[in-house]
């Protein structure tokens, strides 16, 4: 492969080109190094409540770049957690018929428990595991952000998996591959491109959860961290408007710089990984920190070493790691060990179900069970509308984006920008807009749900069509196909399985976002809509559990239902009738 950032080195300076990159570099080092020993010591102070709280939040703007470093550091926290979670659970649940049929559900369900509901669970024990430390705080808070990224990456890498090219298997299987070598040489490979694309919508999925991670009203009691999202919270408290900018400008800035110095670079490198040659290396992706770390000495050393560590431990690792993998057998037969499996999950089920009812009932009536169920389907409209009207949106910017690459190159930045911004901070010019034009907030909360969550539409449209063959392309200009026909006949079976992952995605999150846009507030003033979101979070701010698990367990029955009869049944028609591979 030719490195682009080596050709562009100047001619008479190759020796000491690299020199000064590395001192550059390791200056960087140390500089990024020391913000964060500087910044992650806030981390660590005392916190005994009541007596010893954070300190409060702050709006002068000379304190803003320190809330924002203090979330960011959150964010980068939970994002390595996030990947490895999805690489463990979505490998396992790939690999295991049994597995599968147990943790995929439970990933369902995981999905669809709302940030506060975690929360109202997690806080407690993590205050009392760091017990008169903030760290305590600290980790729910990196706990409900990871709830925020995890699951995304998790079904991506699932997903990836079981799409993988029968041929390609048998290749493996041909070779004697064991599972490691196996993992190592298809199936990580295979994935690195969507772990990538659905790992920035998941880190900017991340950002919208912020303020409910950081501003934490659980169980009749108030916990506040010092960062952007609850700088914007006591702001929005105290109608400050130019608090609320700042953050907004401080936020956009390291959403540019996290483009720049994570998101560029590794597009650029995960391109590499790309099944299919490229006939014009003008449409490789293009960054200048991946150039420039191609050219290091430093860099390359250090990749060395690691590659040397990584074949030293594969080759210590037992030998059974090593066996080949078997030919799956499909002789349609079950025996008793499944039979006794799927019996014993399904009484598991039941006796959890049960539990829950009684508890719920203990301190509810039938009647609060039908209104909520009401609340699910007046939420479950919103999500509805919500992924139908993107769809017509995005699908065809989708399309023109993936079929002309300049296009992409121009559009591209602008709506990772998008995606990556999170629209909650922008809830109060909302909420303004709202009064003054007299717009019902059961309307504009599900236009508040879309602004987060439209992108996963988007995004994987891009993907399928990207991903439709050029020759298949050029074949329908030869018989004449355009508009309509040309929709029909080749572009919607290309997308149609990029479209039901974004759309689920989409739904998935605008359940999880119920809970913030459902209920917005500027000052005194608060709006509520009807709904489940805002059911949730009423109860999670009064600590009232039997209806928090009312809540939580409704959203989750509802968005499983939904994807084992929906869903499920449109990713299955994606893949049997409509791939192309």
């Amino acid at each position: 492969m030719q490195v682009s950032g080596l050709n562009r080195i100047p001619r008479g300076a190759s020796s000491v080109w690299p020199k000064l990159l590395d001192l550059m570099l390791f200056l960087a080092f140390i500089g990024t190094a020391a913000a964060v020993a500087r910044v992650g010591a806030g981390m660590f102070v005392p916190f005994s409540p009541p007596a010893v709280m954070p300190e409060p939040i702050d709006l002068n703007p000379w304190r803003v770049p320190y809330y924002v470093a203090r979330s960011t550091l959150r964010m980068f926290i939970a994002l390595p957690l996030s990947v490895l979670f999805s690489l463990i659970y979505g490998y396992v649940a790939a690999h295991s018929k049994r597995a599968e049929r147990l943790m995929i559900p439970i990933l369902d369900i995981l999905q669809s428990v709302p940030v506060l509901g975690f929360l109202s669970v997690t806080v407690t024990g993590f205050i009392a595991l760091f017990r008169g430390s903030l760290l305590g705080l600290e980790a729910a808070s990196i706990f409900a952000v990871f709830t925020g990224q995890a699951w995304n990456l998790t079904f991506a890498f699932y997903q990836s998996l079981r799409s993988l090219p029968d041929d390609l298997r048998e290749a493996c299987r041909t070779y004697q591959l064991g599972r490691w070598q196996t993992f190592k040489r298809l199936e990580l490979p295979s994935s690195v491109i969507p772990l990538v694309w659905n790992g920035m919508m998941s880190f900017g999925g991340g950002w919208f959860f912020v303020s409910a991670s950081e501003s934490m009203s659980v169980l009749n009691s108030n916990y506040t961290l010092p960062g952007i999202g609850s700088y914007v919270t006591v702001a929005i408290q105290h109608k400050n408007l130019q608090a609320i900018l700042y953050a907004i400008l401080a936020i956009a800035v390291v959403i540019i710089l996290t483009d720049q110095l994570l998101w560029r670079p590794l597009i650029a490198w995960s391109h590499r990984y790309k099944m299919e040659q490229q006939s014009e290396a003008d449409d490789r992706p293009e960054s200048w920190l991946y150039d420039m770390l191609l050219a290091s000495l430093w860099v390359q050393a250090a990749t060395r070493w690691i590659q040397r560590r990584l074949r030293s431990w594969t080759e210590a690792l037992p030998k059974p790691a090593f066996r080949p993998v078997k030919a799956p057998v499909e002789d349609g037969k079950v025996n008793w060990v499944d039979r006794s499996y799927t019996a014993a999950i399904a009484m598991a089920a039941a006796v959890l179900a049960y539990a829950g009812l009684h508890f719920i009932l203990a301190e509810l009536d039938l009647r609060e069970v039908m209104h909520t169920a009401g609340l699910a389907l007046a939420t479950l409209s919103r999500v509805i509308a919500l992924v139908l009207i993107s769809s017509l949106i995005w699908v065809p910017v989708g399309v023109a984006m993936g079929f002309r690459p300049k296009l992409a190159r121009l559009g591209q930045p602008m709506a990772l920008f998008l995606a990556s911004f999170p629209a909650n901070f922008l809830f109060p010019f909302a909420t303004a807009i709202f009064l003054k034009w007299a717009i019902p907030i059961n309307i504009g909360s599900a236009l508040l749900m879309a602004f987060g969550t439209q992108w996963y539409v988007l995004f994987n449209v891009i993907g399928g069509a990207q991903a439709i063959p050029a020759e298949l392309r050029e074949m329908a200009r030869t018989f004449g196909l355009r508009h309509w026909p040309l929709w029909r006949a080749l572009i919607l079976p290309g997308i149609f399985r990029f479209w039901v992952t974004g759309a689920l995605t989409a739904a998935g999150g605008a359940w999880n976002a119920s809970i913030v846009a459902e209920v917005v507030s500027w000052g005194s003033i608060k709006l509520k809509a009807d709904g489940l979101g805002a059911y949730i979070a009423d109860a999670t701010e009064k600590g009232d559990w039997p209806r928090i698990t009312l809540g939580v367990g409704m959203m989750a029955l509802v968005v499983v239902m939904l994807n084992r009869t929906v869903w499920n049944k449109l990713y299955n028609v994606a893949v049997n009738k409509y791939s192309l591979s």
